[in-house]
C-alpha cells in the first residue's frame, strides 16, 4: 500500500489575478515562483517552502455565490504555518483584512482573501 507523504501544493480559484496577487504579495509576503509552466489560463504560484506551493488559477468559480460560513474555520480552508503572528496580524490590520481567531483554542487565526477562499494561519517555531 503506498503511503501519502506530503502536501505538494494547494489551488484556489481567482476571479482576478491581479487582485488576488496584489493581496498575496503585498499583504502576504509571498514572492512569485518563476518557474510556472505556460498553462491555458492565467495564475501565479508560490514557494512555500519544503517543496510545497500555493496556486492561484484564475478560472470560473463553480461555487460563486454560494453562502460561506462567516467564521473560516468552518468552511474548506488550507493551513499555512507563520514564523509571527503578531507580525502577521499587523500586516492583515494595516490592509483592513478582517480575521478571525481559532474556536479551538489554538494559537490560529483565519481569514479570507479577495475570492473567500479561506486561509487559516498557525504560527509555527
Amino acid at each position: 500500500m503506498h503511503e501519502i507523504s506530503a502536501l505538494l501544493h494547494a489551488g484556489l480559484l481567482v476571479a482576478d489575478l491581479a487582485r488576488a496577487k496584489a493581496f498575496y504579495e503585498s499583504v502576504l509576503g509571498l514572492a512569485p515562483y518563476p518557474h510556472r509552466p505556460d498553462l491555458p489560463y492565467a495564475g501565479a504560484w508560490y514557494e512555500l517552502g519544503g517543496g510545497q506551493q500555493l496556486h492561484l488559477m484564475q478560472l470560473p468559480n463553480p461555487d460563486a455565490g454560494s453562502t460561506r460560513p462567516e467564521h473560516g474555520g468552518r468552511d474548506r480552508h488550507i493551513a499555512l504555518g507563520v514564523k509571527d503572528m503578531a507580525a502577521l496580524k499587523s500586516r492583515l490590520d494595516a490592509a483592513g483584512v478582517s480575521y478571525t481567531a481559532s474556536k479551538s483554542g489554538r494559537a490560529a487565526l483565519f481569514c479570507r482573501d479577495p475570492d473567500a477562499n479561506t486561509l487559516e494561519f498557525v504560527e509555527i517555531g
